[in-house]
């Protein structure tokens, strides 16, 4: 059974992950008359690929070592491992200091990491999301494909690469 199966009959709300916003606007009625909807900002989405000299097992485990990711994202500036799925993370975006919680919300070995950051109170309206799956090669490499979204926007389409280099460069980096 593939994983939509079991979603069949739920009903969702909200919008797509390319036009995410927090909040949603009131609904019309009695106790909303008069209040200002304050939607937040809109997720910008980016994905990117590129195949690693490395087995899947070897790729997955280098990508679960978050406490590493600000030697592949440069706006990240400390990540500190809280517990299992949680980490205290600090990025920099346009001379701002941003906190949050980054937290793993899906794991499937040698398939599939998703992680999410969840602003801190500072700065709640801020919010990003990364999905990377792992595909075998038949010549022992592995293919890394990202998916990115993230309140901040700005060029994230120009930035997904160079993470993905990062990547590439770090877990082939000899021993």
């Amino acid at each position: 059974m593939d994983g939509t199966a079991r979603f069949r009959n739920i009903i969702t709300r909200g919008s797509t992950p390319d036009s995410f916003t927090f909040g949603s606007p009131p609904r019309p009625g009695p106790r909303n008359r008069g209040k200002v909807s304050r939607a937040g900002p809109k997720m910008s989405a980016v994905q990117g690929s590129i195949v690693v000299n490395a087995p899947i097992g070897s790729a997955y485990r280098h990508s679960l070592r978050l406490e590493h990711l600000q030697e592949l994202i440069a706006a990240v500036k400390e990540v500190k491992k809280l517990d299992a799925n949680h980490f205290m993370i600090a990025v920099s975006h346009k001379g701002q200091r941003y906190e949050g919680v980054l937290e793993i919300v899906l794991r499937v070995p040698e398939r599939r990491l998703a992680w999410r950051v969840v602003a801190r109170k500072s700065s709640s309206h801020h919010f990003a999301t990364c999905v990377v799956s792992f595909t075998s090669r038949s010549d022992r490499s592995t293919g890394v494909s990202v998916r990115i979204s993230s309140s901040f926007g700005g060029a994230l389409s120009r930035r997904v690469n160079p993470y993905l280099r990062n990547f590439k460069r770090l877990i082939e980096k000899p021993a």
